[in-house]
């Protein structure tokens, strides 16, 4: 069974049998459909609608040329589309009056997929940029995915804000080729040792270099066990360094080897700590960003979730990559990255689509008795439920 693809013929055979349906799916477009006829056909409907056509505005049983007038109009942008074929979709629409419904779930679906495509993409230009040693490609398709978050929130009708998924989505290790670790742990253990050897090296990335920053877990805990000598404003050598380790307990544990510990504090301790502070956090941003498009990905394709869920979440899962960022911009003098605009912006779907989008498209109850006998209003007068062919 796939409930979307019955959706998407569900909601387009209700146009079909009932042209004032669309009325009520001005908020859906044809690229929220996933299969290319269906979009075709959808654009084609929209078209006829807006071009006038007399079984839009004609009363009792809608003529046999809107349909017929519809696949022809699709057939000159798809193939494959038959007369034979629409009315397999009008068979397939339980009920034309829950058009709406059938509509949100194609927008719902379409979401998901959306969702899926910026984050397979951020993930792919993360990898591309590592091999090419640059993070640039990487944000701006960070910034891509966040603003097409927030825009298919107001699509949906909600308000984007981060939250976290009650069980976090399963990511699995980023998996760096051994030539990239390689370096990576060479940048690292030079900072260290560059860190241990010249006074005042901490102050130079103190403020924007983090524990978390570091690949292997042993330099992590080693950087922190001299930014906290720096921030008690103790001395800084390998002596003061090993008796930190060990308050901390690092050699207890066997965290810390007498190797290791010798090839960082033996190493040459000549160097830019800033610049080597920066290739460190340029490999850290590289692997917040891998994360979080993972974790959006595996979000995007959990179908349980609804779409206002897997929007906020995904905004929660990209939220260590902005912080990575913030601290990045701040090591190298780069302007601070401007937030989005939130959901009252003035962009987006106009409020009547949103609300239509939001209000779930519950089935309007049938007018009592009373209500009958009284004035007839302008939505009453509307075409039926549903009109026969003819």
């Amino acid at each position: 069974m796939n409930p979307l693809m019955d959706a998407e013929q569900a909601v387009l055979g209700a146009a079909l049998l009932d042209p004032g349906q669309l009325a009520h799916l001005e908020w859906l477009t044809p690229d929220h459909f996933y299969r290319p006829v269906h979009q075709a056909l959808f654009a084609a409907l929209r078209k006829l609608r807006g071009d006038g056509h007399p079984a839009v505005e004609g009363e009792g049983p809608v003529p046999l040329s809107w349909v017929t007038d519809a696949v022809a109009e699709a057939g000159l942008h798809v193939r494959g589309l038959t007369a034979s074929y629409a009315h397999l979709l009008i068979s397939a629409c339980p009920r034309s009056a829950h058009a709406p419904v059938y509509g949100r779930m194609v927008l719902e679906g379409a979401i998901h997929r959306t969702v899926t495509e910026h984050a397979v993409r951020l993930h792919q230009e993360v990898r591309a940029g590592a091999l090419r040693g640059e993070v640039e490609g990487a944000l701006h398709y960070a910034d891509v995915l966040t603003e097409v978050l927030t825009e298919l929130a107001r699509r949906w009708g909600t308000e984007p804000r981060p939250v976290a998924a009650a069980v976090p989505p399963a990511v699995a290790p980023s998996t760096v080729p051994p030539a990239q670790a390689a370096r990576m742990a060479e940048d690292e253990t030079f900072l260290l040792a560059v860190l241990v050897e010249r006074p005042g090296a901490m102050g130079e990335v103190v403020d924007w270099l983090r524990p978390g920053d570091f690949a292997a877990p042993v330099h992590g805990q080693l950087y922190r066990c001299l930014g906290a000598l720096h921030h008690r404003g103790e001395p800084v050598d390998r002596l003061t360094l090993l008796w930190e380790a060990q308050r901390r307990g690092l050699l207890a544990d066997g965290t810390l080897t007498q190797d290791r510990f010798a090839l960082i504090c033996d190493g040459a301790g000549a160097g830019d700590a800033e610049w080597l502070g920066q290739q460190v956090m340029r490999s850290s941003l590289t692997r917040t960003a891998a994360v979080s498009a993972r974790a959006v990905q595996a979000l995007a394709e959990d179908e349980a979730l609804g779409p206002g869920r897997l929007i906020n979440h995904a905004l929660h899962a990209l939220g260590p990559l902005g912080e990575v960022r913030t601290r990045w911009e701040a090591a190298n003098g780069l302007p601070a990255t401007r937030a989005p605009a939130s959901a009252a912006s003035s962009k987006g779907p106009p409020t009547a689509r949103v609300q239509v989008a939001r209000s779930r498209s519950a089935p309007h109850p049938t007018p009592s008795s009373s209500a009958r006998a009284g004035p007839v209003s302008a939505s009453t007068t509307a075409r039926p439920t549903s009109r026969g062919h003819r």
